[in-house]
């Protein structure tokens, strides 16, 4: 189980490796006045935020306003984008105040976060389904910041430093429960600790 942990956060890397150098073009253009970018930045980050938002939630419909509420940051030209030296964390840290605040705000939770599904089964394989079923209950016996930190960190490909910047902790803060996660994981899923 370690092992296909270890090759699942190995392909989420190499997935995400890029993307946040492909928003500063389209960006920069927002950042001018070109409100036509912004739906190549949909394009590049919506569905991003919206797992972030989904992982902060636990609830579709409070991920998809978490989403919209960014975009309509990023529209209303609320925001000083022009001093914006890394679009893909501030995108990631909007979105995460919004869904902390969304979550703040609702009075009851229509999923509880330890049922929503942190990782799907991509093929058809009935394996592969029993393997992600398995995965999300050991991901849903860690404390709520460390499964973020798994979150940013190996499925978005956030580095400690980026995931501080968009979480609002020290880098040595989101790297130490990155480690206690991953040691946590292995104990769970029976590995050597």
């Amino acid at each position: 189980m370690v092992a296909m942990a270890d090759e699942a956060v190995g392909l989420a890397r190499d997935v995400e490796s890029s993307w946040g150098d492909a928003l500063r073009a389209p960006f920069e253009a927002l950042a001018s006045g070109d409100r036509g970018a912004l739906e190549t930045v949909w394009l590049l980050a919506s569905r991003r935020l919206y797992a972030l938002a989904l992982w902060r939630t636990g609830d579709a419909e409070d991920a998809a306003d978490v989403v919209q509420d960014v975009f309509v940051k990023l529209a209303s030209g609320r925001a000083d984008l022009g001093k914006v030296d890394a679009p893909h964390l501030w995108l990631f840290a909007v979105a995460h105040r919004a869904a902390v605040d969304m979550t703040r705000r609702r009075v009851r939770r229509a999923v509880p976060l330890e049922a929503a599904p942190f990782l799907v089964a991509k093929g058809a394989h009935p394996e592969d389904a029993v393997r992600a079923a398995e995965l999300n209950r050991a991901l849903a016996c860690l404390p709520e910041a460390q499964r973020e930190a798994i979150a940013l960190h190996h499925f978005s490909g956030l580095s400690f430093r980026e995931i501080g910047r968009a979480t609002g902790v020290p880098t040595f803060t989101a790297a130490s429960r990155c480690r206690l996660a991953l040691a946590r994981l292995r104990r769970i899923l029976g590995g050597t600790p």
